[in-house]
């Protein structure tokens, strides 16, 4: 169909196992109208707590959920950052998840609680995140040189945050970055070719929402990872993402520049997936596959070293 000067409509192919829900899903969902009422929709979504899942709150006040593997420690961790925008969303929303991962590797899991913009613009998130990492690092149960860190959409960003100010303070080692369809660079807000017919949950116009709560009046070219010139040392990552995501471009250079870094970096693209494609449709094979990846870095990550 013709669309003037901007060519024509890309075919949305989706992926097999992705194409009967991306037809009921929006294409976005936040916005600054909508969000209050997000908000409120999801703490009655998420207000019931179920087993094996401790929620804490800790001495610098910020609220975690704990999930403990089968097997007593010390042994390994992960500290999961829950996605929204940087301006939605609650760490109960992750419990099967986190659930999946504690059982899966047999490592203590941990997820954040961090406090949301726009009431909270950059620092005060990743702060909160790092408060997060240092108590999990301390825990009994832990082996602090097997900790990795993580996350979703803007979890991921944060995630990705988190291991450049883990690095540059040089108090806990970070054993990965677990990246999946990360909110990485606000300049995407920036281009007039990214949007795309295909993009579900999240588009340009909540993109640029979000990252304006987030970054307030900081200074982007610290509180962007993206951004960032130096990206040298960080820990081992693993990005991946869809074809159908608004962050596929941005997550794509990402990658490059930590590889051109010296940063271990694996990458999976998912062909014709959209945002948030495995936790709408868990159970697809396409969604376990992607699952089952992120798992094979951690695993690899928390392997004792020889000796």
């Amino acid at each position: 169909m013709p669309t003037g000067h901007t060519g024509r409509v890309p075919e949305i192919e989706f992926h097999p196992e992705l194409r009967r829900v991306a037809k009921r899903l929006p294409k976005h969902m936040i916005n600054p109208v909508t969000l209050p009422f997000m908000r409120a929709a999801s703490r009655l979504m998420w207000r019931r707590r179920p087993k094996g899942v401790e929620v804490l709150t800790l001495s610098s006040g910020v609220g975690v959920r704990l999930y403990r593997p089968a097997t007593p420690g010390p042994g390994p961790a992960l500290l999961w950052i829950h996605g929204g925008g940087y301006v939605l969303g609650d760490a109960a929303q992750d419990d099967v998840l986190c659930r999946r991962f504690a059982d899966e590797l047999g490592a203590t899991v941990a997820s954040v609680d961090y406090r949301l913009a726009p009431e909270h613009p950059y620092p005060t998130p990743v702060e909160d995140c790092y408060s997060a990492l240092t108590w999990l690092s301390g825990l009994p149960a832990v082996d602090p040189a097997r900790v990795a860190i993580g996350g979703a959409s803007a979890g991921g960003g944060l995630a990705a945050a988190l291991a450049l100010l883990a690095r540059d303070r040089g108090q806990i080692p970070v054993a990965a970055q677990l990246l999946v369809y990360p909110m990485i660079d606000d300049r995407t807000v920036l281009r007039t070719d990214a949007d795309h017919p295909g993009h579900r949950l999240w588009n340009q116009a909540s993109n640029r929402f979000g990252w304006r709560a987030y970054l307030g009046d900081a200074d982007p070219e610290v509180a962007v990872p993206a951004r960032r010139a130096a990206l040298a040392g960080l820990p081992p990552a693993w990005i991946g993402v869809g074809t159908f995501d608004l962050f596929h471009d941005e997550d794509l250079a990402y990658a490059e520049r930590l590889r051109a870094a010296g940063v271990p970096c694996e990458v999976m693209v998912v062909e014709g997936a959209f945002h948030g494609f495995d936790g709408i449709a868990p159970r697809a094979e396409v969604s376990q596959s992607f699952f089952a990846s992120q798992c094979a870095l951690l695993r690899s990550a928390f392997a004792p070293a020889a000796a």
